[in-house]
């Protein structure tokens, strides 16, 4: 009964932790058909979020990024309907789910896609997050949910990203990007390892990768590693400055950086 109740409590924190606060800030929100045009399986998609949740994250990673999701095309299914653009995503409330890309259509998002990756290990890579599909997180250790509703008090730099990865449970794994880092690691594919040196008598001072464990991985990791490239859909699609409308702000905006564009 008491595992039951901690259960509950543990819904109620996650339920509380994804609600969105306050406006929403929109830089440049890539087009939803631009989007989907660009997009290939196995791509990253980073969103900046507007949770509570997010929040935490964006301040203890230093980053834009507070959310990661892999795209898999039409690999998932939603429901019992077959989608073009699905996403496999975790969250704490959720679990590991799929969602159409429509979701984020209004979000600040990147695409980080993964460099030189095989067809093979592609399939491999999707076939390991779609089969996650359906996990429940135990959200009976509030502990680690708990903690996200600390004041975001001054923390020193080499300690945020440990704060992220503490705890003991799933709920940690849910928030850190763990399930995306865990399926690259799987098929050998880096994100952002430690380098160490190795000296030998035949190859002196010959670099090696150092695998970093899956839970201590945040979006931002996916923008920062230099296997993965960032992916433009504006700049792939074409682009020509010489083809921008502009608007003068008015004269009560004039300063204030709110003109809207045109329609």
């Amino acid at each position: 009964m008491l595992r039951s109740a901690f259960h509950r409590m543990g819904r109620a924190l996650a339920r509380h932790l994804n609600r969105p606060r306050g406006e929403y800030e929109r830089f440049s929100v890539t087009p939803l058909d631009r989007l989907e045009r660009v997009l290939r399986p196995g791509d990253v998609l980073l969103v900046e979020g507007n949770s509570r949740l997010s929040s935490v994250i964006k301040y203890l990673t230093q980053s834009t990024w507070s959310h990661a999701a892999l795209y898999v095309g039409n690999a998932a299914c939603i429901g019992n309907a077959p989608v073009d653009h699905v996403l496999v995503e975790a969250d704490v409330e959720h679990g590991v789910v799929a969602v159409p890309l429509s979701k984020y259509a209004d979000r600040n998002t990147r695409i980080c896609r993964p460099l030189g990756l095989r067809d093979d290990d592609r399939r491999l890579l999707i076939e390991r997050v779609c089969s996650q599909i359906g996990h429940r997180y135990d959200l009976r250790n509030i502990v680690d949910l708990a903690r996200y509703f600390l004041p975001l008090v001054p923390v020193p730099a080499r300690w945020r990203r440990h704060m992220l990865a503490m705890g003991s449970g799933d709920p940690t794994r849910a928030i850190c990007s763990s399930m995306i880092a865990e399926a690259f690691q799987s098929i050998g594919y880096p994100i952002l390892p430690r380098r160490t040196e190795y000296s030998h008598v035949d190859e002196p001072h010959q670099r090696i990768l150092q695998r970093r464990h899956y839970t201590h991985f945040v979006p931002r990791d996916f923008d920062l590693s230099p296997y993965f490239r960032v992916v433009k859909p504006t700049l792939v699609l074409g682009f020509d400055y010489r083809d921008v409308v502009w608007r003068e702000p008015a004269e009560d905006d004039a300063g204030t950086g709110d003109a809207s564009p045109p329609a």
